[in-house]
């Protein structure tokens, strides 16, 4: 994945919270209809012997620090242009974030509405949210009540020391569009919708999947999106970088997940993200069409 050497950064859309001592000590993370993040309610399911997690639950499993202080003044030095996305993993993350919501913008104008841009906040260890306080165990969530993303960026080692995922900046792209998908959802209402439950056929399963593909529509368009400069910060996407991407889809998937880290077996009932085939399925269909009407896993009859 290349950007475009001379296309400048937003750092604004990104919150770095990282060393600031965690998020302030209050009720625990309570996350449903999309809040969780990539793997958050699956790993969640693991820890609980894959009992089912209802609105309101705690997903934390320790108290976070005091005293959380939010500064961008590193990243605002550090990523001026894609030259330095090329060259800084930070930096990287921000221009993929700028492109993301730049696709939305668009794509939220040509239908007659407006995107509400949502910024992404790194954090290390915890975090305080409007949702509640989480732990960096969650991995990647997106929360409702603010509409924000957080993501400790330990995760992203974590995909490839504990998952086996080979990693890089697409997959990691990935992982944030994803966690986008769910802010669409939340600003088109679908989240509003969705029934509690898990299996393969449930909501929770449709509306993963749906952010799975909402994921590769912008992966689609992410070397067209245009910028205040007229030119994509997005410079080229190699085929190695789908594949890495589909490789982490993947390894996320509930079955494997069950299957590698947790009892060894796969229990259908307790999917809440989808197989590993269906989330390469769906992520696969949004980078083919380039779609978003394609991206409706609601009405699918066969999920993959």
């Amino acid at each position: 994945m290349e950007f475009n050497d001379d296309v400048a950064l937003d750092t604004s859309q990104v919150q770095d919270m990282r060393g600031s001592g965690g998020g302030g000590v209050g009720s625990r993370v309570a996350l449903g209809g999309g809040g969780l993040g990539i793997v958050g309610m699956i790993l969640y399911f693991l820890l609980s012997q894959l009992g089912g997690v209802p609105q309101g639950s705690p997903i934390s499993t320790r108290d976070v620090g005091e005293g959380q202080t939010v500064s961008n003044s590193d990243l605002s030095k550090e990523c001026r242009t894609g030259k330095d996305a090329n060259t800084n993993s930070d930096c990287a993350l921000v221009a993929i974030i700028n492109s993301i919501q730049g696709y939305w913008t668009d794509a939220f104008a040509r239908s007659g509405s407006t995107y509400q841009a949502a910024p992404t906040n790194f954090f290390t260890g915890g975090v305080n949210t409007a949702c509640g306080s989480a732990t960096s165990d969650v991995g990647p969530f997106y929360c409702p009540g603010d509409q924000e993303i957080y993501i400790d960026l330990a995760f992203f080692k974590e995909l490839q020391s504990r998952f086996g995922a080979q990693g890089g900046t697409f997959a990691e792209a990935y992982v944030i569009a994803h966690e986008y998908g769910h802010h669409v959802q939340t600003l088109l209402g679908t989240s509003d919708k969705v029934k509690r439950g898990t299996g393969p056929t449930s909501d929770a399963v449709r509306l993963e999947l749906q952010a799975d593909c909402y994921a590769g529509v912008w992966a689609n368009h992410a070397t067209s999106v245009p910028t205040s400069s007229g030119k994509p910060l997005i410079k080229s996407i190699s085929q190695d970088d789908v594949n890495r991407a589909l490789d982490v889809a993947a390894r996320i998937g509930d079955d494997f997940i069950q299957e590698n880290l947790g009892s060894g077996q796969v229990d259908e009932s307790q999917f809440s993200h989808g197989s590993s085939k269906q989330r390469e399925r769906w992520f696969t269909t949004g980078l083919n069409t380039g779609d978003p009407a394609q991206c409706d896993t609601f009405s699918a009859r066969d999920l993959g």
